[in-house]
C-alpha cells in the first residue's frame, strides 16, 4: 500500500497546489481512490477558500420534505492503528487531531481481512487536520513514538449519516446554493423561536423539523410573522415543526416563569439587562414596573428584598405576571395592576409616591417598553403637584428605547429630554444593550426624575385616554 504522503505528495507535485492535503467525501455509491478525489478538490475554486468533510449528495437539494435517509454517504477519513494497552494515553495526547463529530465514535474496532484483533484498536482522526503523518506536530509525534504506535495512517471507511451531521450541513445541503442559512434561534423552554426570511419560507417546515432533531428538548418551532399590529403589541407567529404548545416554562436568574409564549412577549436575550438593572435595587426599596410583562424585573427585585408595583396592559400578561408572583413565593412583595401604562403613573404611582418620598425611601420606576416608552415620560409632568417639594431621594427612572441614530445616546436623551419637558443634559447615563438589527440599538436611559417635572404645577396633564397609538411595529421592536 502507498502511504498517504506519497499519493498527496504525487498530486501536490503534479497540479502544483501549494496547500494542505485534505480527504474528500465519497458518495456511496461510488468510492473513489483518495489521489482523484483529493485533484477534484484542488481542481474546484469552491474548495480551495472552504475545505468540507461532507458533501452532501446532490439529490437533497431543493428538498422541502425532510428524507433523513437521503443524507448518508460514505467517506474515507485516516486513521492509527494503536495498541490497546496505550489508547487511553494516546486519546488523550492526539485530542487536537482526532475526529469530532455527533455521534461517531473517536475510536473502533480493527479488522485485518475481516477479522477483529482484540489486541489493536483504530483511532479515527480529522481529514481537515491530518493529512500524512507530517500533519501531526512535535508533541503529538513524539508521543506516538513513546506509545511505539506503528507510523502508517490507515484508511477507514466512514458512514455519515444525518444524525452525525451538524444543522448548518443539512440547511447548506438543502438550500438552493448561494442563499444565506439560517440555523440561529432564541430558545424558550422548549419552543425554539425563528426569525425566517422570505427566501427560507419553502423550506420552513423542513427547517422546523431539524432544529427539533438536533437540539435536545426543543419540541416546538414557531416563526414569527413580519409585523405586529395590535394593542398589546406580542408578535403572531406560526408552528413550523413539533407540537402546538406555546405554554413555556424557564427559569432566568434564579427565578421561574410560566407563560403563553404565543400571548406575551418574553426576549431572553434579556436576561442580563434585568439582572443588571435589579442589582441596584436594595431591600426596602420599592420598584414601580410600568411595563412588566411577565415579571421579569419586578420578581427578582421581590426577591431581593423590594417591595413592587407591576403594571402591563396585556390581559394575558397580568395573568402569567400573577402566576409568577405566587410560583416564585413573593405575592406578598407585589401587588399587580392589569392598566394602561399612562394610568398607572397617574392612578397607584401618584398615590404611593408622595409617601415614599416623606420616608425617603429609594424608589425606581422601571419603563421597558422600547418602542414606545419615551412617549410615556410625560405622565410625569405635574404629578406631584401641590404636594411639598423635596430634593432627597427622588426616583430612578430606566426609560427603554429603539434608536437608529448615529449617536444613540444623544439620541435618547435628548427624546427623554423633549418628553419630560426638561434638559437631561448632564443629569442621565445611558446604556447599550444590545443591537436588533443592522444599525438599530436598545438603549436604556437612566436618570433621577427631576423636581421640576414632578413638582411642577404648569406640567401637561395628559389623560390616559391620550396613550400613543399602537405603531405597525416591526418584531424586534418589542421587549418584555
Amino acid at each position: 500500500m502507498l502511504s498517504l504522503l506519497q499519493i498527496f505528495t504525487s498530486v501536490q507535485r503534479q497540479h502544483s497546489v501549494h496547500r494542505r492535503g485534505l480527504f474528500i467525501a465519497l458518495h456511496s455509491s461510488s468510492h473513489r481512490s483518495i489521489g482523484s478525489n483529493f485533484m477534484q478538490m484542488a481542481q474546484s475554486p469552491h474548495h480551495e477558500t472552504k475545505a468540507l468533510l461532507y458533501r452532501a449528495p446532490p439529490e437533497v437539494r431543493g428538498m422541502v420534505s425532510l428524507d433523513r435517509d437521503a443524507f448518508t454517504q460514505t467517506i474515507v477519513i485516516p486513521s492509527l492503528r494503536v495498541p490497546k494497552g496505550v489508547l487511553n494515553k494516546v486519546v488523550k495526547s492526539l485530542k487536537r487531531t482526532i475526529v469530532q463529530r455527533p455521534g461517531i465514535p473517536r475510536v473502533v474496532q480493527d479488522k485485518e481481512d475481516g477479522i477483529e484483533e482484540d489486541d489493536m484498536r483504530l483511532v479515527l482522526l480529522d481529514p481537515l487536520r491530518v493529512s500524512s503523518l507530517s500533519s501531526f506536530n512535535e508533541a503529538e509525534t513524539e508521543a506516538l513514538r513513546s506509545f511505539a504506535v506503528p507510523q502508517e495512517l490507515q484508511d477507514y471507511n466512514l458512514q455519515l449519516k444525518y444524525c452525525n451531521l451538524k444543522t448548518e450541513e443539512v440547511l447548506e445541503a438543502v438550500l438552493p446554493e448561494g442563499q444565506e442559512i439560517t440555523s440561529a434561534f432564541s430558545r424558550v423552554g422548549h419552543i425554539a423561536h425563528m426569525n425566517l426570511r422570505d427566501h427560507h419560507m419553502p423550506y420552513k417546515n423542513l427547517i422546523g423539523q431539524v432544529i427539533i432533531d438536533k437540539n435536545p428538548g426543543v419540541s416546538c418551532v414557531v416563526n414569527k410573522t413580519n409585523m405586529i399590529d395590535n394593542t398589546y403589541r406580542n408578535f403572531k407567529m406560526e408552528l413550523l415543526a413539533g407540537e402546538e404548545n406555546m405554554v413555556a416554562k424557564v427559569k432566568e436568574n434564579g427565578s421561574s416563569y410560566e407563560f403563553d409564549f404565543s400571548r406575551v412577549y418574553w426576549n431572553p436575550r434579556l436576561s442580563t439587562e434585568h439582572m443588571r438593572v435589579v442589582q441596584e435595587v436594595k431591600r426596602g426599596n420599592t420598584v414601580l414596573d410600568v411595563f412588566a410583562g411577565v415579571g421579569p424585573f419586578a420578581i427578582p427585585a421581590a426577591r431581593a428584598g423590594a417591595t413592587v408595583l407591576a403594571n402591563d396592559l396585556n390581559p394575558e400578561s397580568h395573568r402569567w405576571l400573577q402566576h409568577n408572583v405566587k410560583i416564585n413565593k413573593v405575592a406578598a412583595a407585589v401587588r399587580t395592576f392589569n392598566l394602561d401604562g399612562r394610568a398607572f403613573v397617574r392612578g397607584p404611582v401618584r398615590q404611593e409616591l408622595p409617601a415614599l418620598l416623606r420616608a425617603k425611601a429609594g424608589v425606581h420606576i422601571v419603563m421597558n417598553l422600547p418602542a414606545l416608552a419615551v412617549e410615556f415620560l410625560d405622565s410625569f409632568r405635574g404629578l406631584l403637584a401641590g404636594e411639598p417639594s423635596c430634593d432627597a431621594a427622588l426616583p430612578t427612572v430606566y426609560c427603554y428605547g429603539f434608536s437608529k441614530d448615529e449617536d444613540p445616546e444623544r439620541d435618547m436623551m435628548l427624546r427623554a429630554s423633549q418628553s419630560l419637558g426638561v434638559s437631561l443634559d448632564g443629569r442621565c447615563s445611558v446604556h447599550f444593550v444590545r443591537n436588533v438589527a443592522p444599525n438599530k440599538d436598545m438603549m436604556c436611559v437612566r436618570f433621577p426624575l427631576p423636581k421640576e417635572v414632578l413638582f411642577s404645577s404648569e406640567g401637561e396633564q395628559t389623560g390616559p385616554e391620550a396613550e400613543p397609538a399602537p405603531k405597525r411595529q416591526k418584531c424586534g421592536e418589542t421587549a418584555d
